[in-house]
């Protein structure tokens, strides 16, 4: 299994609760995802990342369809490119 993790710093005035809506609307629409988990930061430091997302995928092949899949480019992808200043991102086994 793989744990994909990434951490997004929105742009200034841009909504937290529609990304984390956008990020939740994977559930269902991308199939090859075994789990989706979507936070929001609390803190508001200087050093924090507004939105975490994690999901949970079977290996490396599904880690690579999942970054191609439909929704998750068209819908996701979109959005979060559009709302972004930065992001980070993990990917490993579990």
């Amino acid at each position: 299994m793989i744990k994909h993790i990434v951490c997004f710093k929105l742009k200034q005035g841009e909504s937290v609760e529609k990304a984390k809506e956008v990020l939740l609307s994977m559930q269902g629409n991308v199939p090859m995802l075994r789990g989706i988990e979507v936070g929001v930061d609390k803190l508001h430091s200087a050093r924090s990342y507004d939105v975490i997302l994690q999901v949970v995928l079977d290996d490396m092949q599904a880690l690579e369809e999942y970054q191609k899949d439909a929704y998750h480019c068209d819908v996701v992808k979109k959005h979060m490119h559009a709302v972004v200043e930065t992001s980070v991102a993990i990917d490993y086994d579990i």
